[in-house]
């Protein structure tokens, strides 16, 4: 592993059978819920190094649940297992009939960290809530959130209701994973303007991996709060089958009477989403840096004068293309720090 990698220690953390090397092998390790059933449990610590979007490493410590374990992590282990935490992620089974057990041990890792990481960032995850009446889970996860906020002090604690078979998982992962990125604002920014400048009505950043959502910019409001977690879901399922294949997912566009999306490679670390309305109207996009070949030959300038001859579905595409080579400097987190701007040709 590159000596100028950033490594982040991330402590995954909860009872036996709470369902951590589940979510852990389906965000990681391209496995789908119903193949889950088939892991063990984890035996004292499982390590495993993640890269993410390049120079990011996360150092994931898969800690096993058993009474055992649990007990030898809070004394013998202790330094050693939550020294230089960045996260600690704490799984809860909702259906637990060991909830004052487990509320013990969350409270012996909130002090060990305190020792040893003060400056640790808190997750804990409401699992398996599938199990739970549909009708309940709002109540019975506020109860639960309010309980573990309480617990923490003087802590901050963030909570999410999870589930492997929806997009809970999603959401809660790229929540995560967000707060681990050093250079997330000026990623921000810079979809910001490219999402502007091509005239886009919204934007999303995924991580190639993992497909998990990093960065977005809306310019319109959409309906469905839930859409980034869903579209992660859908694709890194259609990802799978296409490996079973033999075959890799490359790109896709996907288009009615009201918008396109377009999905495609974007750095080598990254997917990006854009989304256009009213794809059927010949709509020309302009872009900081390309002049089209065609545009040129024919004397037009193409950021103020569109080619004839290019569809709005081709110049997006160009547009993705050409914006690849700053975005993969902003990956880097010793990169140069600049703004993509509008540049006239």
């Amino acid at each position: 592993m590159s000596s100028t990698a950033m490594k982040k220690k991330v402590l995954l953390m909860g009872k036996s059978g709470s369902g951590k090397t589940s979510m852990r092998s389906i965000i990681f390790a391209n496995y789908i819920a119903r193949d889950t059933r088939r892991l063990g449990a984890t035996i004292d610590v499982e390590h495993s190094h993640v890269r993410f979007l390049g120079n990011l490493v996360l150092n994931l410590w898969d800690c096993g649940g058993q009474d055992t374990f649990m007990e030898n992590y809070f004394t013998s282990q202790r330094d050693n297992i939550f020294r230089n935490v960045e996260v600690l992620i704490y799984i809860f089974d909702v259906e637990s009939r060991e909830l004052e057990k487990d509320m013990h041990y969350y409270q012996s890792c909130l002090e060990a960290i305190l020792q040893n990481s003060p400056d640790a960032k808190v997750f804990c995850l409401v699992h398996k809530m599938d199990l739970v009446q549909e009708d309940q889970r709002d109540l019975i996860f506020k109860e639960r959130e309010e309980d573990l906020k309480r617990l923490s002090r003087p802590l901050a604690c963030t909570c999410f209701r999870t589930s492997i078979w929806d997009e809970t998982l999603y959401k809660a992962w790229s929540s995560i994973v967000y707060q681990l990125i050093p250079n997330v604002q000026q990623l921000e920014t810079n979809l910001r303007n490219f999402a502007q400048i091509i005239e886009a009505d919204e934007v999303l950043l995924f991580e190639r991996a993992t497909f998990l959502v990093i960065s977005h910019y809306q310019c319109k409001e959409q309906r469905d709060a839930h859409r980034f977690e869903k579209i992660s879901n859908i694709i890194k399922q259609f990802k799978l089958s296409c490996s079973k294949l033999a075959a890799s997912f490359q790109s896709m566009e996907v288009r009615n009477s009201n918008f396109a999306a377009f999905i495609d490679v974007f750095t080598s670390n990254t997917y990006v989403m854009v989304i256009m309305s009213d794809p059927s109207i010949r709509k020309w996009w302009r872009c900081t840096f390309l002049t089209c070949e065609c545009a040129v030959k024919k004397g037009h300038s193409y950021a103020t004068n569109p080619c004839p001859c290019l569809s709005a579905s081709a110049a997006t595409l160009i547009n993705i293309r050409n914006a690849r080579k700053h975005f993969e400097k902003l990956e880097r987190v010793d990169g140069p720090k600049h703004s993509l701007h509008m540049r006239m040709r």
